[in-house]
């Protein structure tokens, strides 16, 4: 017997350390070659591991949340075989952009009344399945696979507790007063860059309603003409048409900021992030060249990548490079919010819930369907007054839907 020293590989693009995401095994288990040991984590992906031996663990190298450096050890096998008969693991390279979020203490598996008493294997799926799994009790390894090697798909998990819920059989997550949740992966990113963000930036907040009636009647005007469900446009490709003209005539506010080395890059072309709430946190899938974009194009791409977004298809260069950012809530909107700026950028828009209200409107009192915009600048480039008149822009033409479409 002797012992096998794991260490960490290099996981490309000059990354010198990563985070322990996740683990898949713990100590006293006994591992195969080619399973999944864990999940680490870089500042742009997360990467999957597997065990380059088959044999026991007997050591971890910590515990989620945990920076490793490259080259130092990572899992410690016992093996049967001598070191010289051992391969050296391979220069890992990072899989596409799956960013696991912070997940509770996995608590012991419920399985549903009536279902046999199966040996656990390990199961290979995403960490974001991971952690919905861990959140409804569900014992993954009862979960049918389509993937490649059985792997476990989000749409295999959420047919699985759709048929279960139906069945009257879903387990229900163990009820705990109290749990502690590290702060790791994706929820650590956030909250560094959130924090990052307010302590550099001082942020300039500017409100703005918006009667937003006849775009709502082009947009159920244009709707109906479309047969497709997923052709329909919401509120959104308008505003962001509507924006990418503005900054016609506000460049200032298509800015990053570099701060090494104390310059502001003002940008010719477009690439509108569009802030997305998925199951893993908070991303931002960028639309490339938005500024050449009809409003069926730029519709069709906010939907590919917010849903490419939400099911870790997205790759990493669409998670990064945007210009400017627009913030929505939905639904859930609120009157009045103030958006956090995605550094380097200098402006956010942010979009709040449309309502109807009574308005003044020729002397009259009138019921329209109205909107506010809460947006936030970087007060250091962009003044108060150019920040105004922007959204004074975005607002006439939001009114005036007609004038959306016409040259500038």
């Amino acid at each position: 017997m002797s012992e096998y020293i794991f260490k960490l590989p290099d996981l490309g693009e000059g990354t010198v350390e990563s985070e322990i995401a996740e683990w898949f095994i713990s100590v006293g288990d006994q591992v195969n070659e080619e399973d999944l040991v864990g999940t680490m984590m870089t500042d742009k992906a997360a990467v999957e591991l597997s065990s380059p031996v088959s044999g026991k663990v007997i050591k971890l190298a910590g515990e989620p949340g945990d920076v490793i450096a490259v080259g130092a050890p990572l899992v410690i096998f016992e093996t049967g075989a001598s070191p010289a008969e051992v391969p050296a693991p391979a220069k890992t390279e990072p899989a596409a952009v799956h960013v696991p979020a912070a997940a509770p203490v996995e608590p012991e598996p419920v399985s549903a009344p009536g279902e046999a008493t199966l040996e656990r294997k390990r199961v290979m799926t995403s960490p974001a399945v991971r952690r919905r799994a861990r959140e409804l009790g569900v014992e993954l390894s009862f979960v049918p696979g389509s993937g490649p090697g059985g792997r476990i798909t989000r749409t295999d998990f959420d047919l699985y507790v759709k048929r279960q819920a139906a069945a009257g059989t879903r387990p229900r997550a163990p009820v705990a007063p109290t749990t502690e949740v590290k702060v790791i992966g994706l929820r650590r990113i956030i909250a560094e860059r959130m924090s990052e963000a307010k302590r550099e930036i001082p942020h300039f907040a500017y409100v703005e309603e918006i009667d937003i009636t006849e775009l709502e009647a082009l947009r159920q005007h244009l709707n109906g003409t479309r047969s497709e469900p997923s052709e329909r446009l919401t509120l959104l490709p308008f505003l962001g048409l509507a924006l990418l003209r503005a900054l016609r005539d506000f460049p200032q506010c298509n800015t990053t900021y570099d701060k090494t080395r104390n310059v502001l890059l003002r940008h010719g072309v477009i690439h509108l992030g569009i802030a997305t709430q998925t199951p893993d946190g908070l991303k931002v899938p960028v639309v490339r060249n938005a500024h050449a974009m009809s409003l069926d194009d730029l519709a069709a791409e906010i939907r590919r990548l917010s849903l490419a977004a939400k099911d870790n298809s997205a790759k990493k260069e669409e998670l990064s490079g945007s210009t400017i950012t627009i913030t929505s809530l939905g639904k859930l909107g609120g009157i009045v919010s103030t958006p956090v700026i995605n550094q380097p950028e200098v402006a956010i828009i942010g979009v709040n819930r449309a309502v109807e209200r009574p308005v003044v409107v020729n002397g009259q009192v009138a019921v329209r369907l109205m909107m506010n915009l809460s947006s936030s600048f970087d007060h250091r480039f962009v003044d108060g007054y150019d920040a105004a008149a922007m959204i004074q822009s975005i607002k006439e033409m939001l009114e005036h839907p007609a004038t959306i479409f016409l040259p500038r």
